[in-house]
């Protein structure tokens, strides 16, 4: 369906796409991932004809509808369901004919393809889509200038799966939606039976939709079989085969170089010498996997815990209006090392609640009390948004830190991969992830009890998404998070509460059941919940307890395998060149060297056989939690 033949890119005199090749399987389902900026959108314009490579083409048959949403959202005094209708424009341009044509032979022609076309299922299928991304009978009959951007966004999105194309092009398509229009949007998707091809950062839409991953990474593709989890896998064994290729040829390069330097001045040998010299340059050097500091995030834990709860919530209301709240009867308590995740339509009143617990709304009616020491942390996209963007990440978190030391500041800084270079960077340089991580390392400052994070993965792919889970695992203070991210609900909250119908519940069940209640397979939310909440709530917290110990015991190995893998290479290093010996191995003979090596080598083999002690008993508990 879909060739892609050496396809490359430039802007600004960097190379975005490198030769770009693969073929798409006819009718598959392809997610197309990659690092912030490696260039999906930039590839998503080419396949949609909207941008002109400058080299390489894009091939697909004759005739095929593309499907692909533009940047600027629908706009004007039409309703959410007359755009969609529209967007079917062989179907409005033969009713436009119909109602014009006073030819009989014409007009049969055009009924018996309105028919052939499924034409009177239109409105039908037109509110089925705007229903499921979250528009009501009297929503879809407003103007489209009544509503924000992102909701202009979901009637494009709605449009585009209406308009029903060959080939469908979804650039992030869950990133207006929350978790409820989300999950429709991934079960519309399952019965497409076209070509698609998805930019997500969803891990469960790319395993529960995309039959391909297709994999962008330094300006070339790599397409894999299979879902998300499928591909992490595939690619885990092809980086430790390249790991393993990069070691060997490391080995072979100070083979090489040994033999040049110690037969090159003899004449019986400088010619094996020269030829050696030659094969080391014609050795491309394999590179080594760079560790990436845009995956940083650590949460400093708060120093001195507080006695439960962090705050109780008694028949409180809040809201933004005098006399009229959003959020009635709410009868909530929070604890330390609790994870709560705030589930409900776009709407229903999550942030609102995120704000009263961050103490930015004060209650209308009841009572809410919390501890006078504690300190919290709230992150929302207003606070990427807001950030300025003349000033540099030091000069942003100097600011904040007022009578910190420089050291102090950049090591907060540091927690979240701002070292060096980065840190002194404008802001207005940044990625969309990068500021949604300073902002971040903004509001955990002062080591906060707890965390209520709004919308926080947003700007961030896959990689940093797990990074992100996997720090707010290893943080020790309370979590709030809002997020249609289902991965990040599983993984970093172990209670729901389901803000609708005015108020806020404990949800009884896991995500996956929410996801079925949602879809309607499943009981509503006071149906009896196989664990009770309280009894998950504190095998959560043992569990994390458990987890703590194991993280620490890799914590510790993986340091100790550092330090001696480093040894090991200062020794290799001396015994090479002795220029580079440190005092202390200067003084050392060759043999004394060697069997300082060995017994660096059987440390180090000790440490990582703790260390892949730990990991595997680590991930053990994880499976089993």
């Amino acid at each position: 369906m879909l060739s892609l033949n050496g396809i490359t890119v430039r802007l600004g005199g960097r190379t975005i796409l490198d030769s770009a090749t693969a073929a798409l399987p006819p009718r598959s389902r392809v997610g197309l991932i990659g690092r912030n900026g490696a260039g999906k959108s930039t590839l998503m314009k080419v396949i949609a004809r909207q941008s002109e490579p400058d080299g390489g083409s894009c091939d697909m048959p004759r005739g095929a509808r593309i499907g692909y949403i533009a940047q600027e959202a629908p706009s004007g005094d039409a309703t959410p369901f007359e755009t969609v209708l529209a967007a079917d424009t062989e179907r409005a341009a033969l009713l436009e004919e119909a109602e014009h044509s006073h030819d009989p032979d014409r007009l049969g022609e055009i009924h018996e393809r309105l028919n052939a076309i499924d034409a009177h299922t239109a409105p039908a299928r037109a509110a089925r889509i705007l229903v499921g991304l979250g528009f009501d009978e009297e929503m879809q009959q407003r103007p489209l200038d009544s509503y924000s951007g992102g909701w202009k966004m979901r009637v494009a999105l709605a449009s585009l799966l209406f308009s029903a194309p060959d080939l469908l092009l979804l650039d992030e398509p869950s990133n207006h939606l929350d978790l409820e229009a989300t999950l429709w949007l991934e079960n519309f998707l399952k019965s497409y039976r076209a070509t698609m091809v998805i930019v997500s950062h969803e891990r469960d839409l790319l395993n529960n939709v995309v039959d391909h991953i297709l994999h962008l990474e330094q300006g070339k593709v790599t397409l894999y079989p299979g879902g998300y989890d499928a591909f992490e896998t595939q690619r885990a064994e092809r980086l430790a085969q390249l790991e393993s290729a990069r070691e060997k040829q490391a080995t072979e390069r100070a083979k090489l170089q040994d033999y040049i330097a110690r037969n090159s001045a003899r004449a019986s040998t400088a010619k094996q010498a020269q030829s050696r010299v030659k094969a080391l340059a014609r050795m491309k050097p394999i590179a080594a996997v760079a560790e990436d500091p845009s995956l940083s995030f650590d949460f400093p834990s708060p120093q001195q815990a507080l006695r439960p709860p962090l705050v109780t919530l008694d028949m409180a209301a809040v809201g933004y209006t005098a006399g009229k709240p959003i959020l009635r009867r709410l009868n909530l308590r929070l604890d330390p090392e609790e994870r709560i995740a705030l589930l409900g339509r776009n709407g229903n009143g999550k942030t609102t609640l995120a704000r009263l617990l961050a103490a930015q709304l004060a209650p209308m009616e009841g009572e809410m009390n919390a501890s006078g020491k504690m300190r919290v942390g709230y992150f929302t996209q207003y606070q990427v948004e807001e950030l300025d963007g003349a000033d540099t990440p030091l000069e942003h978190m100097t600011r904040q830190m007022k009578g910190a030391t420089p050291a102090a500041v950049r090591a907060q800084l540091g927690r979240f991969g701002f070292s060096g270079a980065k840190a002194t960077t404008e802001v207005r340089k940044l990625s969309g992830g990068e500021r949604a991580r300073l902002a971040l390392a903004l509001i955990t400052r002062e080591a906060p009890h707890m965390l209520i994070l709004d919308e926080p993965t947003n700007h961030l792919d896959v990689d940093a998404r797990e990074a992100l889970v996997q720090a707010l695992n290893a943080y020790e203070g309370a979590v709030v998070v809002v997020s249609h991210d289902r991965h990040m609900i599983e993984a970093a909250a172990d209670r729901l509460v389901l803000v609708d119908d005015g108020t806020a519940t404990d949800f009884d069940g896991s995500i996956e059941d929410y996801t079925d209640f949602i879809l309607g397979k499943g009981p509503a939310a006071g149906g009896k919940p196989k664990v009770s909440g309280k009894e998950a709530r504190k095998a959560a917290a043992e569990a994390r307890e458990r987890s703590k110990a194991l993280r620490d015991a890799v914590k510790a190995a993986e340091a100790e395998v550092k330090k001696l893998g480093d040894r090991r290479s200062q020794i290799d290093r001396t015994m090479f060149d002795r220029s580079t010996a440190s005092p202390a191995d200067a003084k050392l003979t060759t043999s004394q060297l060697m069997l300082e090596r060995g017994r660096v080598e059987r440390a180090l083999e000790e440490a990582e056989a703790r260390w892949l002690e730990a990991s595997e008993a680590l991930e053990a508990a994880a499976e089993a939690a």
